[in-house]
């Protein structure tokens, strides 16, 4: 029996140890750069479709402002081509023409410079979607940087774990599989600590004092039959 203890402490030597793996495994560093890689192109993202939405809408009234003003310019130019055809020879008629022109000259003014502000308005945003998506590139190499890093800081631990599941499932093996059980049961309600040895009165697994009598009692018996830490409910090794 107190062989089969000995091989439940180096069991849970390894279990620890695949505990220990794991938490490092959820709180590498490189994940915590990935997710916050993420993040910041997440944001990035958000502003530059932002950013887009205004400058294509300001782009696209520009754009209805010159196609707006072009007709302008072709409808004055067919009066002003009528106008000096020789067709027209009532003074009367080719009065109103030129007042239709002057009225069709100033709503074009109006429209053009209507049409210079929106490209006003439009080159700082162009300039601001210039460096976003120059950001994006940075900040996309650095995302695939980090999870290449992640990827192989995972795989490093990922290796380590195969090795001690590979030495801890040995062990399980070589100890009777009703020990192991309750090994696994103690551990389970204990929150890590299945088994623990007993030095003096003091058990190693939560480090609390037993009664000195039931300490010596335990002793004695050589681990037959099993006692537990009446704090923690590890199974003690004498």
């Amino acid at each position: 029996m107190t062989t089969d203890l000995e091989a439940l402490l180096a069991l849970q030597e390894r279990d620890t140890n695949l505990e220990r793996l794991l938490h490092r495994h959820q709180t590498l560093p490189e994940r915590v750069s990935l997710q916050d890689g993420e993040s910041t192109a997440a944001a990035l993202a958000a502003r530059t479709a932002t950013t887009r939405k205004e400058r294509d809408r300001v782009a696209r009234e520009e754009q209805q402002l010159d196609d707006e003003a072009r007709t302008l310019s072709d409808k004055a130019k067919e009066v002003e081509g009528r106008m000096y055809s020789g067709e027209i020879s009532s003074p009367r008629e080719l009065q109103a023409m030129q007042a239709d022109v002057e009225s069709l000259r100033r709503h074009q003014g109006t429209i053009e410079n209507r049409e210079l502000e929106l490209m006003e308005e439009r080159e700082p945003l162009d300039a601001t979607m210039g460096e976003l998506e120059q950001q994006a590139v940075v900040v996309a190499a650095d995302v695939d940087r980090f999870r290449a890093e992640l990827a192989s800081a995972e795989a490093a631990i990922v290796a380590e774990m195969q090795v001690e599941r590979a030495a801890r499932d040995e062990i399980a093996a070589s100890v009777d599989d009703v020990l192991v059980k309750e090994y696994e049961r103690c551990r389970s309600l204990a929150k890590g600590a299945g088994v623990a040895r007993l030095v003096g009165t003091t058990c190693q697994g939560c480090h609390l004092s037993i009664p000195a009598i039931e300490a010596e009692q335990i002793k004695r018996s050589g681990g037959q039959p099993l006692a537990y830490c009446d704090n923690c409910g590890a199974i003690l090794v004498p």
